[in-house]
């Protein structure tokens, strides 16, 4: 950017903010692909087994051991992760090492605002002394402090609290906390409900109570030391036994003690909503059964805990349990079992048909109750335990959508076809529908059903985004579960009534992406293996929701990234097609052949020559003579006309603001073809880092727009949202462009290169184009003065790096070093693309800085500090490295004085209103007269508007 970069650099009071913050690395398309995929499927991976390591854990000691691996396999950066979790209502214990989160405090208030926060680092006192290094403030630049709650959703408290040191969050890591949060607060949840559990008193009937009612019976204590012999031998067959093998030992002993031809258990589920049964008699059923708790009186058994016999039920009930049982019922007994952990009721014992045609008595009751003063623990731990398997099982089931859902992100119609199938079948619906919420209309969209996609937008199924169960759904954010669907009063039934189809009970949720806004809703109908949805399917679904939001936000993003792909890809091939070079001019330029510098002119390569004073159209001509010169086209095999197509196609990408055109980039190659002729660059670097400086210097400032960095930055311009993040925002784009036109075809002139050559050439490049902002350079300064000081090494790879950018930013400024007019012409052209800046920035609503403003900036200052700060120590610096320099050192400060000289004549701010400095040549030229100067006749081109083409003589 040369000495624009210049200026804004001694401007500024803060350091400079176009720092690079990583290297951008060229890669092939093919290698580039292959790394995303990689990165893809380890994040996958690692996700799918945090989130099973949550699953799977049933106790606070491992839930603490698995949060910390997941946080740590998920955030490879994590340095420490302390786990707090909730003691009581607010105390928060943390036993690595053993300590309470102080009540009150910075890290407590996060907390209570019930959302992830990271920072620069947590107070020192709030902190133990393990955590400190990594947690405490300040923390370095590029580490965080994370501070994660985890909810209870019910309560809406924090149950946990993870404090993460690590490395500033991505929006990928950000991804994952999400879904990662979700399933460790469900982990906490259970595992917090299980502690609470075993910490209630005993309340079914103990072992002594069952032995005095049975004494109440005028059973015989040698009938009580049979009871428990049997009991004792069935306890010990009870170990390590599946839940059906289980209730299977259980219900023979039932059977054999109370001699009845079958017995069952009907286990009540966890929402009390529901009785289900595994196990008849003998048998273990394929598929369990399940009804209704408030069928007939058994509802009524679980809510008093009182038994019922068969007299007790209805004719419709005992019609349905002889189709269960798949025999007549003669006699019935149905006992509750109780939790003796919680005292809540957790299955029902029945025993039915009493052999020899009689009633069950009291007895049988209370020897049913005898069993289950023993068995109830291990039976509801070993239900608890198939309800876990059950849930890893569910949780593998939904990685598992979420890998098939997030492979269908290129079309969103198959994606909601996906959506379809899985919800269906994870929940085991008759049918699935699912809506998008259109904002603009605000109606929600069906347009993918059952039975595939429909393509004609008319026969699209539109509904208001308020009205109905899916409306509902979508404005409240909430999902719902009905149970009858026909006595629902935002359920209509017309549809039913038209086809023939019964609606039975629905389950409707939201989706939403990952600011937690609506984007759709999804509607299951009929559930086929149950009376209705349960409290399971409500939580499969909301998980499953999370993993849909993702999905259909990221495949609606990914089509808008493909849109615009595609369009950059067209505005590309449209500025190809009118930078393109056709045969024609690729001949015309290699007709005369390429012409001896000493022909060009005689002092062609000294110092003291002007390139400006070429004509426009001979420069492309003059390049040829100087890549032939320096033996760059012999010695890589540069086929001349791809070399003529690639110089042509390099002037065309230069646009045309006053200074940063092809004639600046032309004088700048012609400054890096002196310092090889006269400064011998062959003895510093290596041939290949000699051609890519050269190429550099043509392209450092391809499609320049006359507005610097920083303008960019302000105006938040295509430039910066591409670049901003890695810092030289133009001269990331200069070096795309210059790939752009050598990836062009007919423009390689690199393609003889083998693979590592290729490489490294590509590599130099854009360590040199970057090397242009000078806020590398100052950067760098002090590691440049070192090298000067101790001595320039050959064979360091790191010196000749830095020697290539010190001679890049010397090219650059290389105006500086030629006669006084040139420096003063140049000065006009600088300023006028400056303030023309100044004047978008003022349109814009900013202040431009002082050099930007044509109303404030004192040219003559201005130029004097830019000569003493920046061009002065640069040229000073190559002179010590490289002797032959130091007349180019001379030069500078030969115009810094001339500068100052002058700087009596400048009474205004800005420039003149003809926008002409020739009035400060009027001394120079008096004193040129007397023999004081060189001759500086030039006619500059790309100086003077005016200015005729021809060649300086």
């Amino acid at each position: 950017m040369g000495q624009a970069c210049g200026h804004a650099l001694l401007c500024r009071s803060q350091p400079p903010s176009s720092e690079i913050r990583g290297q951008q690395v060229f890669l092939r398309p093919e290698e580039s692909s292959a790394l995303t995929r990689r990165q893809s499927t380890t994040l996958s991976d690692q996700l799918q087994d945090a989130l099973l390591r949550l699953a799977a854990v049933v106790d606070a000691g491992s839930l603490r051991v698995a949060l910390r691996d997941s946080v740590r396999e998920l955030l490879p950066s994590t340095e420490c992760v302390c786990v707090y979790m909730l003691e009581g209502y607010s105390r928060l214990l943390s036993e690595d090492p053993p300590h309470e989160l102080p009540r009150e405090g910075k890290i407590r208030s996060v907390v209570d605002q019930l959302r992830r926060c990271q920072c620069l680092g947590l107070p020192t006192s709030e902190l133990p002394e393990k955590y400190r290094i990594c947690l405490a403030a300040p923390l370095p630049a590029h580490r965080r402090a994370v501070v994660i709650p985890l909810l209870n959703q019910e309560r809406d408290t924090a149950i946990a609290v993870l404090l993460v040191g690590c490395n500033p969050l991505s929006d990928q890591d950000e991804l994952h906390l999400n879904v990662l949060e979700k399933h460790a607060s469900v982990a906490c949840t259970r595992v917090q409900a299980l502690q609470t559990s075993y910490q209630r008193p005993p309340l079914s009937p103990s072992p002594i109570q069952s032995h005095n009612a049975l004494q109440h019976l005028h059973v015989s204590d040698q009938d009580y030391c049979e009871l428990d012999r049997n009991i004792l031998q069935l306890c010990g067959e009870l170990f390590d036994l599946d839940a059906a093998s289980l209730q299977l030992k259980v219900i023979n002993y039932l059977q054999e003690q109370t001699q009845s031809q079958c017995c069952c258990l009907l286990l009540v589920s966890e929402d009390n909503h529901q009785l289900f049964c595994q196990v008849v008699g003998d048998k273990v059923l394929e598929e369990e059964i399940s009804f209704p708790l408030m069928f007939g009186r058994f509802g009524q058994v679980v809510e008093k805990k009182k038994s019922i016999t068969l007299q007790d039920i209805s004719a419709e009930e005992r019609r349905q349990l002889s189709s269960m049982l798949g025999c007549e019922i003669c006699s019935m007994l149905c006992v509750p079992v109780a939790s003796r952990a919680t005292g809540q009721v957790v299955a029902l014992a029945c025993a039915f048909n009493k052999r020899g045609g009689q009633r069950h008595t009291e007895a049988d009751e209370h020897a049913i109750q005898h069993c289950f003063c023993y068995t109830s623990t291990v039976l509801t731990s070993t239900l608890a335990f198939q309800k876990e398997q059950k849930l890893k099982v569910e949780c593998q089931a939904l990685l598992q959508v979420a890998k098939n859902l997030f492979t269908h992100l290129d079309d969103v119609s198959v994606l909601l076809q996906e959506i379809i199938v899985e919800a269906r079948n994870l929940s085991d619906a008759e049918i699935c529908s699912v809506f998008l919420l259109d904002r603009v209309s605000h109606e929600l969209v069906a347009k993918v059903f059952d039975g595939g996609v429909v393509s004609d937008e008319e026969k699209e199924f539109r509904i208001p985004a308020d009205q109905g169960i899916a409306g509902h759904v979508a404005t409240t954010g909430q999902i719902l579960n009905i149970k009858d669907a026909y006595s629902h009063p935002l359920f209509y039934r017309g549809v039913d009534d038209s086809t023939g189809f019964k609606t039975r009970n629905i389950l409707c949720f939201p989706i939403k992406d990952e600011n937690n806004e609506v984007i759709g809703v999804a509607e299951l109908v009929n559930k086929m293996n149950g009376p209705w949805f349960n409290r399971f399917d409500e939580d499969l679904a909301t998980a499953f929701s999370i993993y849909c939001g993702i999905s259909i936000a990221h495949s609606l993003l990914y089509k808008r990234v493909h849109e615009a792909q595609f369009r950059s890809h067209l505005a590309n091939e449209m500025m190809m097609y009118h930078m393109k070079v056709s045969e024609e001019e690729v001949t015309k330029l290699l007709v005369t052949g390429i012409e001896p510098v000493k022909e060009i002119h005689p002092c062609f390569a000294e110092f003291t020559y002007t390139p400006r004073s070429l004509p426009d159209d001979t420069t492309p001509l003059c390049i040829l003579s100087m890549f032939e010169d320096m033996g760059f086209i012999n010695t890589y095999k540069i086929d001349m006309n791809t070399l003529a197509r690639f110089c042509l196609m390099v002037k065309k990408g230069y646009r045309d603001p006053p200074y940063h055109n092809w004639m600046h980039a032309f004088s700048v190659s012609h400054f890096c073809y002196l310092l090889y002729k006269n400064l011998g660059l062959s003895n510093y670097l290596e041939e290949i880092e000699i051609l890519a400086l050269f190429v550099s210097c043509m392209c450092h400032d391809l499609d320049h727009r006359g507005t610097n960095n920083s303008f960019q930055v302000a105006s938040q311009s295509v430039l910066a949202a591409l670049y901003s993040s890695e810092g030289s925002v133009m001269e990331r784009h200069h070096f795309a462009q210059a790939i752009a036109i050598l990836n062009t075809h007919g423009c390689n002139i690199f393609d003889k290169f083998n693979r590592k050559d290729y490489t490294r050439m590509l590599d130099l490049i854009r360590d040199v184009i970057l090397a242009t902002d000078l806020a590398h350079h100052l950067r760098i300064f002090k590691d440049l003065q070192k090298m000067a000081d101790d001595g320039y090494n050959r064979k360091n790879r790191n010196h000749r790096s830095m020697l290539l950018c010190l001679l890049m930013t010397s090219c650059d400024l290389s105006d500086q070093t030629k006669g006084w007019k040139t420096t003063r012409k140049i000065a006009e052209l600088i300023y006028k693309e400056f303030f023309s800046q100044g004047d978008l920035e003022k349109a814009m609503g900013n202040r431009p800085s002082e050099m930007m403003d044509r109303e404030k900036a004192y040219i003559p200052e201005l130029q004097i500090s830019f000569m003493e700060h920046i061009a002065m120590p640069i040229y000073k610096l190559l002179s010590e490295l490289l002797p032959g320099a130091t007349e180019l050192y001379e030069r500078v400060a030969a115009n810094r004085e001339q500068w100052t000289k002058v700087s009596h004549k400048f009474t205004i701010r800005g420039l003149p209103s003809n926008n002409s400095l020739d009035f400060l040549d009027q001394e120079y030229e008096l004193l040129q007269s007397q023999g004081a100067f060189g001759s500086d006749d030039h006619c500059l081109n790309g100086c003077l508007d005016d200015a005729e083409g021809g060649r300086g003589q």
